[in-house]
């Protein structure tokens, strides 16, 4: 018979909610029961209870954790600040869990998250949905086949809404730097600018981030990566020039042509089978790249794959079981951290940040 999963959901609201549905996609699954809750604010844990469909309600996730017998936790608040305190609490009851991007607000918390994970054997899965979409094994096999030849640039944009530039970089840009680490690598330097208004940004323009990020500066952002096979990766983001569709994703060009993959737990992904990148002048189609291969029909569909985390829950489930890090593990999320991280360093030092970084507080807080 299989295991069945005792799972507790820590949530805040107003300080970051239950993240995107991090609390009810546990729902989906058979073999998982919610059996306890929390949040410190009363009318919010109501609403989470009645939701859920349980009775064990804390106001003080610590209470709950030392309480209730737990396997898995999701931790949902989407603000940052409370992720370092709420992650070290479940990894240091050896509970394994799931939780919301970014992992931290820098990487001195990032990297306690990871020590106290190694030192009980929790398990951490970052909620970041591309990551574990069977499209994203196929565009590794297509780059490793050569589809689009010798991979020379990876180009990510963030959504460039009203968050865009440094915000944009933190809430949407985790995604874009795990997308371009799970196809090439981590990077072995950035090469960053943070503007506002045009003008490199100083301490003068450091305030206080959205959603807990901490010191924050910048409405646009550009940002270079040294891969290790000698491609480069971009990252760029500029305030209030979203496109429509969003160019929001990551493209990878090669020297044959050009893959596109837009964010998401089933992303929709783009072949170009052109040298030139130009469909204008080649007369090239845009083909579209299902789970099964380009120009494929897609073989799965249903409400499961609907769900932004089942995937991933299901990811989490099995290397609890084989005892591996999940496809998406504390180490993966620290590496999404650290680009991000690596973008600020760099405009600090005004120029090439070698990674890893060996400075691993906020570099805003260091600017002169």
């Amino acid at each position: 018979m299989a295991k069945q999963y005792r799972i507790g959901v820590i949530g805040h609201t107003g300080r970051g909610d239950y993240g995107h549905g991090l609390d009810t996609a546990w729902l989906d699954h058979p073999n998982c029961k919610i059996v306890a809750v929390s949040d410190p604010e009363s009318n919010g844990l109501e609403k989470a209870a009645q939701r859920l469909g349980v009775e064990q309600k804390f106001t003080d996730y610590r209470k709950m954790l030392d309480a209730v017998q737990l396997d898995i936790v999701a931790l949902c608040p989407r603000w940052i600040e409370q992720h370092r305190d709420m992650a070290v609490a479940v990894a240091e009851r050896g509970i394994h869990f799931y939780m919301e991007k970014p992992l931290a607000r820098t990487l001195a918390e990032a990297d306690e998250i990871v020590s106290v994970c190694e030192r009980t054997h929790a398990k951490l899965a970052l909620a970041l949905p591309t990551r574990y979409s069977p499209k994203l094994q196929i565009v590794k096999q297509l780059i490793h086949d050569g589809a689009i030849g010798r991979v020379l640039e990876y180009r990510g944009r963030g959504k460039e809404d009203r968050r865009g530039g440094g915000e944009d970089l933190w809430v949407l840009g985790t995604h874009v730097m795990d997308m371009i680490r799970a196809l090439g690598g981590h990077p072995e330097w950035c090469f960053a600018r943070v503007t506002q208004e045009g003008k490199p940004v100083t301490k003068r323009n450091v305030t206080d981030g959205a959603e807990g990020i901490g010191p924050l500066a910048g409405d646009a952002v550009h940002a270079m990566y040294g891969m290790s096979d000698g491609s480069t990766a971009t990252f760029q983001s500029v305030r209030n020039t979203a496109g429509t569709p969003l160019r929001y994703g990551l493209q990878i060009f090669g020297s044959r042509g050009i893959i596109e993959i837009q964010e998401g737990p089933f992303p929709e992904v783009k072949y170009l089978n052109d040298p030139s990148w130009s469909p204008g002048r080649s007369g090239s189609n845009w083909q579209n790249v299902s789970s099964k291969g380009i120009g494929e029909l897609e073989p799965l569909s249903g409400p499961a794959h609907n769900n932004r985390h089942d995937t991933a829950i299901k990811d989490l489930i099995a290397a609890i079981e084989q005892q591996r890090q999940p496809i998406c593990s504390v180490y993966d999320a620290r590496g999404a951290t650290e680009m991000i991280a690596a973008v600020f360093e760099s405009h600090r030092i005004g120029g090439p940040a070698s990674l890893p970084l060996s400075n691993r507080q906020n570099p805003l807080t260091m600017l002169e």
